[in-house]
């Protein structure tokens, strides 16, 4: 699979504000945006930054038994899953045929800017592939979109080999 990077890594934690106040600490991660249940002051969800990411975010925190946790109340603290970026479209279509073929793709979601694969290994642990939207296309770009992605459509829109990522979770080329 030719990922160029890793783009996120999303964890399922007893306590958000416990989390995001930890990794803010230590390594200097700002949140981007919060999950919060109507009219609950309590975050069930965060989205963090690194210092000097330019990456929509770079770390996920869902809390365990709240509603943004896709797997319910069963789901104790761990990996959520990690996302894998590559480079264009034309990977990613590849990719989505691979995984058709053997049965492994869980899902597929247009997050506005980034367009992902969810995947299930053979032990059941997701994985993501995705593209993301390059910096000077995002404008109008909804950044917290949760709609079907429709790949033909962002292939027609953005052009197969449209390098992904640029000046968001990679360097701008020359």
């Amino acid at each position: 699979m030719p990922v160029q990077r890793l783009n996120h890594a999303v964890l399922h934690v007893r306590d958000v504000a416990r989390s995001v106040a930890f990794y803010a600490d230590l390594l200097g991660f700002r949140t981007v945006f919060s999950l919060h249940a109507d009219g609950d002051q309590v975050p069930e969800g965060a989205f963090l930054q690194a210092e000097g990411s330019t990456n929509d975010h770079d770390l996920a925190f869902l809390q365990v038994d709240g509603p943004a946790s896709p797997q319910g109340p069963s789901r104790r603290p761990g990996l959520a899953h990690l996302a894998w970026e590559v480079d264009t479209l034309a990977e990613l279509r590849r990719i989505r045929g691979k995984l058709v073929e053997t049965g492994s793709l869980a899902n597929e979601i247009d997050h506005g800017t980034t367009k992902s694969l969810y995947v299930n290994d053979p032990d059941g642990l997701e994985f993501e592939v995705c593209w993301l939207v390059p910096a000077d296309r995002t404008d109008g770009v909804e950044r917290e979109a949760f709609t079907p992605l429709d790949l033909d459509a962002v292939i027609a829109q953005y052009g197969a080999d449209l390098p992904g990522g640029t000046g968001v979770s990679a360097p701008a080329r020359r």
